[in-house]
């Protein structure tokens, strides 16, 4: 079987030679953002906070090692983000491409009325103003590189969730931080045009993702079969689903007509249950997601 991650289709997205700045990068969709985008020959700027170290042996091990530079930046601080990405422009001369990617999902359940302010500001730190601050950063670059010459246009990938799209119980804090990069795509589209008549902005919104982040929940027994019960396709994304769909709405060639979209990677989830129980092979979703 191909390496999921690796394996290309026979399709020229016109990545080769351009620099792609992603935060979160020592994430499990981050990793995956970076495996994608370095197979069809990008330069990376990966970003890592809290996982800075691991994500430099991660990358030292990787054969693309030489076309990647691990950065480490406090995303809450608007000042760290644009220092992040000057030593990037530094590093590679210009950043053709932005995935906002770094979040965060508070783990513990709590109620909206239950839950602590800390914790609030944390999540709204972490999901929606990181991913602010990150764009106003990369817009400001782009600013100062002027757009491409050869008419490839910048472009900016949100990475949302279902949670701001259909809601989340104990979880409202997450969902309004998600729910809040819709009113980016929609804003910055229309910016980021000002500074490159052809650069675009849009979104990938995941639903559950098999990454390390919730592998304790995915672990509960009857878990996946609750999760699957709300989707035509009876099964888990993986991280490499995502990365795929980001580097679709990156590439110049295949996507240079796309912007203000929200593309969702979700198993056609609709916020309400389609299958009985009985109807979820939860043991055959686990099997399938090893497999792959």
């Amino acid at each position: 079987m191909e390496d999921p991650i690796l394996y290309r289709a026979n399709v020229d997205l016109q990545l080769a030679n351009k620099t792609i700045l992603i935060t979160g990068a020592s994430g499990g969709i981050g990793r995956a953002l970076s495996e994608v985008f370095a197979a069809e020959g990008a330069s990376l700027a990966l970003c890592g906070s809290t996982r800075h170290a691991e994500l430099v042996t991660y990358v030292r091990g990787r054969d693309w090692q030489a076309r990647a530079a691990c950065f480490a930046a406090d995303l809450s601080d608007p000042l760290a983000v644009g220092e992040l990405f000057a030593q990037a422009v530094q590093r590679f001369g210009r950043i053709d491409a932005c995935v906002a990617n770094a979040g965060a999902w508070p783990r513990a359940n709590e109620l909206l009325h239950e839950a602590s302010v800390e914790r609030i500001r944390a999540t709204l730190d972490a999901n929606l103003f990181s991913a602010l601050w990150t764009a106003r950063a990369f817009l400001d670059s782009l600013r100062k590189s002027g757009p491409r010459p050869d008419g490839h246009g910048a472009s900016l990938v949100f990475i949302g969730s279902t949670a701001g799209r259909f809601g989340e119980r104990h979880h409202a804090d997450y969902a309004c931080a998600k729910a809040g990069l819709l009113g980016l795509v929609n804003s910055l589209k229309n910016e980021i045009a000002l500074l490159d008549p052809f650069g675009r902005v849009n979104m990938v919104q995941p639903g559950w993702t098999a990454t390390h982040m919730v592998r304790p929940e995915l672990d509960q027994p009857g878990t996946i079969q609750r999760i699957t019960r709300t989707m035509p396709l009876r099964q888990l994304a993986r991280a490499v689903d995502i990365a795929r769909a980001v580097a679709v709405l990156c590439s110049p060639a295949v996507s240079r007509h796309v912007s203000g979209e929200v593309l969702s990677v979700a198993g056609g989830m609709e916020g309400r249950v389609l299958w009985d129980a009985q109807d979820v092979d939860e043991a055959a979703v686990r099997r399938r997601l090893k497999e792959s």
